[in-house]
């Protein structure tokens, strides 16, 4: 967390050009093919923070999530993979705080639990009411607190007032990492999405994240390069890493491959780990299984073959 920093926020710019021009030759330059392929994916399913945010979420629906985020991909392409003796598992479970208690009650430890809080997906429940909500998420075993800015301040360019909530938000949650959902699909211009990517920095959001998958835009290369580098500038100045999630529309292989292409490009490595980076995602897995199951056993599975729920 650091002081609001008002003269570097209003001038803060954006050359559209120049990010669509950087966005649109990354796939040209960068190809990965075969078993490189297959390591990313692998890379890519600890990234995912598995995600279901439905209006016909059940107990039964987080249990078969939670079994599939405990095993994500099947016995056949594990085995022809030769990944007996590995772990791998998805990065988080990510649902409504009322489901918390069921997916505690499933994952093992190693695997967290993610609540979207504070009015989620609009953001405009009373501000009483929001901070409750994180409150109570953290009561009902919440590790990760996805938290939606009211994204009226940064339209109306009240820098203060989306500081406060954001610090506000922080302070309830102490030790409990909250990724800041900006919405870039109503804010406007990428200008504001830099600036409310740093104002939120600025109060202490652990993670920016960008759209809860419920606007008309979500993440995109474009939108997603403009947050980098707002990352990058912030760890400049500050020395402090702070996490990056895509979220909305990321659903196959090929996707997935284009942000961890562009994360590494723009923040190196060091950013390529669940501490740093994830995926939120629904759907997603099964595609990456699909190319997996392809890759190991040289066809394409029928789907009762995957570990899909």
């Amino acid at each position: 967390m650091m002081k609001l920093d008002l003269d570097l926020i209003n001038n803060v710019k954006v050359n559209l050009s120049a990010v669509q021009r950087r966005t649109s030759t990354l796939t040209k330059r960068r190809s990965i093919k075969k078993e490189y392929q297959a390591a990313w994916l692998l890379k890519a399913i600890t990234l995912i923070d598995l995600t279901t945010l439905s209006g016909d979420d059940t107990y039964g629906k987080v249990d078969r999530l939670c079994q599939k985020a405990i095993k994500p991909i099947s016995l056949d392409v594990s085995n022809a993979l030769n990944l007996k003796n590995s772990s791998i598992n998805v990065a988080a479970v990510c649902v409504y705080h009322h489901l918390i208690a069921e997916a505690k009650k499933i994952l093992p430890k190693s695997i967290p639990v993610a609540a979207v809080s504070t009015g989620f997906p609009a953001g405009l429940s009373s501000l009483k009411t929001r901070k409750l909500e994180i409150k109570n998420s953290i009561e009902n075993g919440a590790d990760e607190i996805d938290i939606v800015i009211n994204r009226g301040f940064v339209l109306q360019n009240d820098w203060k007032k989306l500081y406060m909530e954001v610090k506000d938000f922080k302070q309830i949650a102490k030790d409990k990492h909250i990724k800041a959902i900006l919405g870039v699909g109503d804010l406007g211009t990428m200008r504001n999405i830099a600036k409310a990517s740093l104002v939120c920095m600025m109060a202490g959001a652990d993670f920016i994240k960008t759209s809860t998958g419920k606007e008309s835009t979500n993440a995109n290369l474009n939108n997603s390069l403009v947050m980098l580098r707002m990352i990058r500038l912030f760890y400049e100045m500050t020395g402090k890493k702070i996490g990056f999630k895509p979220a909305g529309g990321i659903s196959t292989a090929k996707t997935v491959l284009e942000f961890l292409i562009l994360v590494k490009e723009e923040l190196g490595d060091d950013w390529i780990n669940p501490k740093l980076l994830r995926i939120g995602a629904s759907s997603l897995l099964i595609d990456i299984e699909r190319q997996l199951y392809h890759f190991a056993l040289g066809r394409y599975a029928n789907k009762e073959k995957l570990a899909i729920g």
